[in-house]
Formats: C-alpha cells, sequence, structure tokens
C-alpha cells in the first residue's frame, strides 16, 4: 500500500502525517509512504488542486493508492479504521 503526503515545512498536521506513516511502514506489511514538500518542489497550490481535483485550502493532502483521502484528520481516522492505528496521545 502506498501513500503520499502533499506537505510543506513548517506544518505541524504534515509532522503528525509523516509520524503515523513512519509507524504504519513499521507496523503493517507492505505500507510504504513518500512525502513530498510542495515548497522544495515548487508545487503551487493550484497545482496541488488539480492533483486532488477540488479547491484546497490547507495541507498535507494525503493520498493512499491513488486515492485522495484528505488531510491528517481524515488520513488518521482512516488508519484507525483500516489498521487499527491507535496513538497514545489520541483519545478513543
Amino acid at each position: 500500500m502506498f501513500t503520499v503526503i502533499f506537505g510543506r515545512e513548517g506544518c505541524p498536521y504534515c509532522v503528525r502525517a509523516k509520524e503515523v506513516s513512519t509507524q504504519l511502514s513499521k507496523d503493517v506489511v507492505g505500507f510504504k509512504f513518500k512525502y513530498i514538500d510542495i515548497n522544495k518542489e515548487g508545487i503551487s497550490k493550484a497545482d496541488l488542486e488539480k492533483t486532488v481535483g477540488k479547491p484546497v485550502e490547507t495541507v498535507p493532502q494525503i493520498f493512499v493508492e491513488q486515492v485522495h483521502i484528505g488531510g491528517f484528520t481524515e488520513f488518521e481516522a482512516y488508519a484507525k479504521e483500516n489498521f487499527g492505528l491507535y496513538q497514545e496521545n489520541t483519545p478513543v
């Protein structure tokens, strides 16, 4: 399962998305991810909106197997539902 995270430096939700993905890559066989810093890669908001297929106001924007999941909140819910993810600092 391949996940792509579009984010930017200094974004706390992007950091959290990378942390969750790092944990999943350790715990879930076949889970891999790539983090793309939109500023370093020169990806504009318009470029990201074309990729997502709708207006984008925030990052991260996350895709699992090329399907747009949403931002961090949606990704965390997806991970909990599909992989049983539970983080200690996350209320049940």
